[in-house]
């Protein structure tokens, strides 16, 4: 995965928008005002941020030498995925999507369903819960 590909995944969620509150060299990607990813797209060694249940985390970073705490953020509920080749760009686009879903899953009801817009009231409903809860359906 590239730069460019990674901004573009970010981007390809419901209400995903591109900020750079700390400084033009880092993306911030948001949904309804909270962030979901962060990358120094620019960066000679290109790194994401993404939020995390704090199991999965732990998992992750054990299974995967790519996955380490959040660098500056909150380690119990941020990884740092770099991006080396060493994951599948798949798993990296999981990570983010999970990372998505789960920001989304703990926004209220009616900011999630002005994100989902059209998909109704039952898929805001089914995309708002963890990816924990999701994957054990």
């Amino acid at each position: 995965m590239n730069p460019s590909a990674l901004r573009d995944h970010c981007l390809s969620f419901a209400g995903a928008e591109e900020t750079f509150p700390f400084g033009p060299e880092t993306s911030v990607f948001k949904v309804a005002s909270k962030m979901f990813a962060l990358s120094q797209l620019d960066a000679e060694s290109l790194r994401v941020s993404l939020k995390c249940e704090p199991e999965l985390a732990e998992a992750l970073r054990t299974a995967h030498a790519a996955v380490l705490p959040g660098y500056h953020l909150n380690k119990r509920h941020w990884n740092t995925v770099t991006i080396d080749g060493s994951l599948p760009d798949n798993v990296v686009r999981d990570m983010i999507e999970d990372s998505y879903d789960l920001v989304v899953s703990k926004l209220p009801r009616s900011a999630a369903l002005e994100v989902l817009g059209d998909r109704g009231p039952r898929a805001a409903t089914a995309q708002a819960r963890p990816p924990s809860e999701r994957r054990q359906q």
